[in-house]
């Protein structure tokens, strides 16, 4: 594994945990000599997890669309920084940098960033391992409910493992550095799980 896509707010959130956990990983990301991949800005989560693995000396790629650019919303000071057209080419651009996917806490956009890798990677589409940062309990509800999923059948629980949980940066990508991906496992017959 060479580099690691956070997916976190643009938002500092109201808990001071959350900025010391994204401190936390942007320093675990540059202590393993990994590129950190995120998604450009220089607010919120987001340019803490960027300006924490810079500092500690780690590489720092951008992914950030025109119109976000254009607000004065970009990190001034990152490895390199990348601007592309949409949001989609955004999470295109960001998938094919990384060996790995991380979201910590952050809003509606790190949702649907976090569920369609973790879809990808069901559907076979890459490989790579996904997990959550839980910090200060922000995602034990979501956990849960991702839980139940599986309990009720609508997730195999072999995909269900595929998304690692961990309050600890270094665990969670110790994690990362030992996952053996899943076959994929695509079915064809609608209504079979």
């Amino acid at each position: 594994m060479k580099s690691v896509c956070v997916y976190c707010g643009s938002n500092p959130g109201k808990r001071p945990e959350y900025a010391q956990a994204a401190k936390a990983m942007g320093e675990a990301i540059a202590r393993r000599g990994l590129t950190l991949v995120y998604g450009g800005g220089r607010v919120g989560l987001m340019g803490t997890v960027a300006d924490a693995c810079l500092a500690a000396g780690g590489k720092v790629i951008g992914v950030i669309p025109k119109f976000l650019a254009l607000k004065e919303v970009a990190h001034p000071g990152l490895t390199e920084m990348r601007v592309v057209a949409s949001m989609h080419e955004r999470k295109a651009v960001m998938a094919e940098l990384s060996d790995g996917f991380i979201a910590m806490p952050g809003g509606i956009g790190t949702m649907e960033e976090l569920f369609e890798i973790w879809t990808w990677a069901q559907l076979g589409q890459h490989r790579n391992p996904c997990g959550i940062l839980a910090v200060g309990g922000y995602y034990d509800g979501l956990v849960a409910f991702l839980d139940r999923m599986a309990a009720d059948g609508f997730v195999t629980a072999t995909h269900r493992a595929m998304l690692q949980v961990s309050g600890d940066p270094d665990a969670l990508l110790d994690a990362f550095a030992a996952y053996q991906p899943p076959e994929a496992d695509i079915r064809l017959k609608v209504g079979q799980t």
